[in-house]
């Protein structure tokens, strides 16, 4: 079997990958081009790819004999999925592993917006601190306010759990009633406008689909406290970024946080301009045992496939 993987990954999964496939391996840190994807992916049977990676209808069909596409993600809104079913190709992906990191590094957003450790840091290695002052660098404390989760999947149960060494109030929005989060930390599910309303950080937890892009645009920020905090973890094109930017600029809400964007790599310079932004190059899962597990499920994916017939996780639907 022949394998694509579009990126070094972390830990030893891809020597193990090579001891049962002819692996193509990309070798550079930045995302393989377009047309050499394309190219090389002509005679290969799998494809191990990354969310950086758009593999639509073009790219499946320069490949007659591929047969399973393994994401190195949880999410998959990078692949036409819908295209890969009509072309009887398996669509595979990486659930569960990044759940805790991605929680943390959520908790580590609203923590640094509450009490502005990115610009408190900043300003300490300026030179310009005189001393202690009763007045320097406010924040919001975190305690006993109220956190609004959208999407309460793994991660939105994950972060929620965290609530509650803050003693929290916990609010949620989710096509369906979640149980576990209830009963973890006595969350509330409510509509979207009115957890907008009473959250004092929002945090989005939402997988892309045409219907949750742009989910947060001009009139749901316009919904927020003027003291509120939105931090987004899940896709950046969940939120409407040029929205999101008049309102920080006209401090609609007090500051975002934001570890996806609707252009990556690309930031907008309105955003890296603002001082209530904390800015963040997609790391969520970034931590070497999240990532190293990431890559060993991703293998395993086509493994499970060529032996087994079946991935360990495959995604079914778009």
């Amino acid at each position: 079997m022949k394998v694509l993987v579009t990126r070094r990954l972390p830990g030893d999964a891809l020597k193990k990958l090579a001891m049962h496939c002819e692996v193509d391996l990309w070798e550079k840190e930045t995302p393989i081009p377009r047309d050499t994807l394309i190219d090389r992916i002509r005679d290969k049977d799998a494809l191990l790819c990354l969310l950086t990676d758009k593999i639509d209808a073009e790219v499946m069909d320069a490949a007659p004999g591929l047969r399973i596409i393994s994401n190195y993600a949880v999410g998959y809104d990078n692949i036409d999925v819908m295209h890969a079913i009509k072309s009887s190709i398996v669509v595979s992906n990486t659930p569960g592993v990044l759940t805790d990191a991605t929680a943390d590094l959520t908790w580590a957003i609203i923590l640094s917006l509450a009490r502005r450790i990115v610009e408190a840091d900043r300003f300490a290695r300026s030179g310009n601190w005189q001393g202690w002052d009763p007045n320097l660098m406010l924040g919001y404390d975190v305690h006993s306010r109220t956190l609004g989760i959208v999407g309460a999947g793994r991660i939105g149960t994950a972060v929620a759990s965290r609530a509650r060494g803050f003693n929290m109030e916990v609010v949620y929005t989710s096509r369906s009633i979640n149980k576990k989060m209830e009963s973890l930390v006595k969350a509330r599910r409510i509509p979207l406008e009115e957890l907008l309303s009473v959250s004092d950080f929002v945090t989005l937890h939402v997988p892309l689909t045409p219907e949750t892009k742009h989910m947060i645009g001009q009139r749901e920020l316009s919904l927020m406290k003027s003291t509120a905090f939105l931090i987004n973890t899940s896709r950046g094109a969940v939120v409407d970024e040029v929205a999101l930017v008049h309102a920080l600029q006209n401090k609609t809400i007090a500051g975002a946080g934001l570890d996806v964007f609707e252009h990556e790599p690309s930031i907008s310079s309105r955003l890296i301009e603002l001082p209530n932004v904390v800015i963040l190059p997609h790391i969520g899962s970034a931590t070497h045992a999240t990532r190293s597990k990431m890559a060993d499920i991703a293998v395993e994916n086509i493994i499970s496939f060529m032996t087994r017939g079946r991935p360990l996780y495959e995604v079914k639907q778009a």
